[in-house]
């Protein structure tokens, strides 16, 4: 084989490698775009929705650092942007990725993104609405007579972000064990059988997640939970048929 013909070949086969790094660059500059035009946005509201954030708190935050309340301003302003930005960074990767896939495959991701949007937004929703003011409540309160409870902005409202951030995405157990039962990890059958196991191990992500000691706080993350896991033996029953089908 001559010389030119081997540098055809070995061109051809970095012009693919070099493709999807040029698209993989596109990508990441679309999605930076975005985050900043979101951003942008974000920070026009970004004083309302600190007031919004500190409400469950009943009151003024005080800062202790000097650049304190701009970083807490930019932090808010970042993640409102990211947030705002997301269903379009999720086309970005989900178009950089589909090439490689499947049709079935590109079929069962249309339906997981949606799910997994509906999820989150419902724990983030559930963590607003009922762990946050409940966290606050206890932790405001607790030993009131020793401590004089005067939060700064930057601890507080990293506290409500993590809090929902996290809640969201312990939301998304139904999916993951749905996408393990379509790998074969799982069965509805072993997930029945091993609800004393789950219960275990959702207490200690309850226990992780839930930022006080009482009880109440822990039952309050673990009830939906567990109802989640039970939902998610139901839905896991789809991709186990599905594969039995395909492995017969």
């Amino acid at each position: 084989m001559s010389t030119s013909n081997l540098k055809s070949e070995s061109a051809s086969r970095r012009m693919p490698l070099l493709q999807h790094l040029a698209e993989l660059r596109n990508r990441i500059l679309w999605s930076a775009l975005a985050i900043a035009l979101t951003s942008g946005v974000s920070f026009w509201f970004a004083d309302e929705v600190i007031q919004m954030l500190i409400r469950p708190y009943g009151g003024l935050l005080q800062v202790i650092e000097p650049t304190e309340g701009f970083a807490v301003f930019l932090r808010v302003g970042l993640t409102g942007g990211i947030a705002l930005a997301s269903p379009l960074l999720i086309y970005q990767v989900l178009s950089f990725i589909s090439p490689g896939l499947t049709s079935r495959e590109r079929r069962v991701l249309i339906g997981v993104v949606p799910g997994a949007l509906l999820l989150y937004g419902a724990g983030a929703s559930f963590a607003w609405f009922l762990m946050i003011p409940a966290a606050t409540d206890f932790l405001s309160k607790f030993m009131s007579d020793i401590f004089v409870v005067n939060w700064t902005s930057r601890a507080f409202v990293k506290f409500v972000l993590s809090i929902t951030l996290w809640i969201g995405v312990a939301f998304e157990m139904p999916l993951v064990l749905m996408f393990l039962a379509w790998l074969g990890a799982v069965t509805p059958k072993k997930l029945l059988r091993g609800w004393r196991l789950a219960v275990v191990i959702i207490a200690i992500v309850a226990a992780a997640i839930t930022p006080t000691i009482d009880p109440f706080n822990m039952l309050l993350v673990m009830a939906p939970l567990f109802t989640l896991y039970l939902f998610s033996v139901v839905l896991t029953i789809l991709p186990y048929k599905a594969r039995q089908r395909k492995l017969s």
